[in-house]
C-alpha cells in the first residue's frame, strides 16, 4: 500500500477504536451476529431441502419464521442497503460459511493443503461482507488493473480481499468482553 492507502487504513482503525471507545458500536458482538446470520441462511437453506425432499411444506412455514428472524438481524448489520448491497451481503456470508464447511471437510479428509486455501478464501469472502457494511469498497473510479492489486499503486498485490481481511483482524477483536 501506498502513504495514501496507509492514512486511510490507519484512519479507518481509529474511527473503530474510537467508535469502540464511546460504545457506539460493539464490532466483535456485531461479528458474532454475522456468524449468526450464516447459520440463519443455512438453516433455510436446509429446511427448504427437507421441505423438499420429504414432500412436507410445513417445513417451508418454518423456514419464513427463519426467514423472518434473519432479516431483523440483517437489519442490524446492514445498515446502508443502497442497490443490492442486501442482498450482496447475506450471499457473501452464506458463500463464505459455505466455503469454510467445505474446508473444514478437506481438513477432516487430511487435505490439510486444500483445506487452508479453502479457508482463506472463506475469510476473503467475509472480509468483503465487512469492506462493504462499513463503507470500505467503494466502486467509484474502478478501471482494470492486475488481478491481485487493489489500484496502480498497490505494491503488495494482496488482492483486495487479502487487504480487506487484514482490516478486520485489525478492527474486530472478538475476545472483548
Amino acid at each position: 500500500m501506498n502513504d495514501a492507502e496507509n492514512k486511510k487504513l490507519d484512519d479507518l482503525l481509529a474511527r473503530f477504536d474510537k467508535m469502540k471507545a464511546d460504545n457506539k458500536a460493539d464490532l466483535s458482538s456485531d461479528e458474532d451476529l454475522s456468524i449468526a446470520v450464516m447459520n440463519l441462511v443455512s438453516i433455510e437453506e436446509h429446511l427448504f431441502f427437507t421441505g423438499a425432499k420429504m414432500e412436507q411444506p410445513q417445513y417451508y412455514d418454518l423456514l419464513a419464521e427463519v426467514r423472518e428472524t434473519r432479516k431483523q438481524l440483517m437489519k442490524k448489520l446492514v445498515k446502508n442497503p443502497e442497490g443490492e448491497v442486501w442482498c450482496i451481503s447475506k450471499h457473501l456470508l452464506a458463500a463464505s460459511m459455505r466455503i469454510m464447511e467445505v474446508g473444514t471437510k478437506a481438513l477432516g479428509a487430511g487435505r490439510k493443503d486444500q483445506a487452508r486455501e479453502l479457508f482463506e478464501k472463506a475469510y476473503g469472502v467475509y472480509a468483503l461482507f465487512w469492506g462493504l457494511n462499513l463503507g470500505v469498497v467503494k466502486a467509484e473510479g474502478v478501471k482494470a488493473i492486475d488481478d491481485n492489486a487493489v489500484n496502480r499503486h498497490d505494491t503488495e498485490k494482496k488482492g483486495l480481499m487479502g487487504k480487506l481481511g487484514d482490516l478486520v483482524k485489525k478492527a474486530i477483536d472478538c475476545c472483548i468482553e
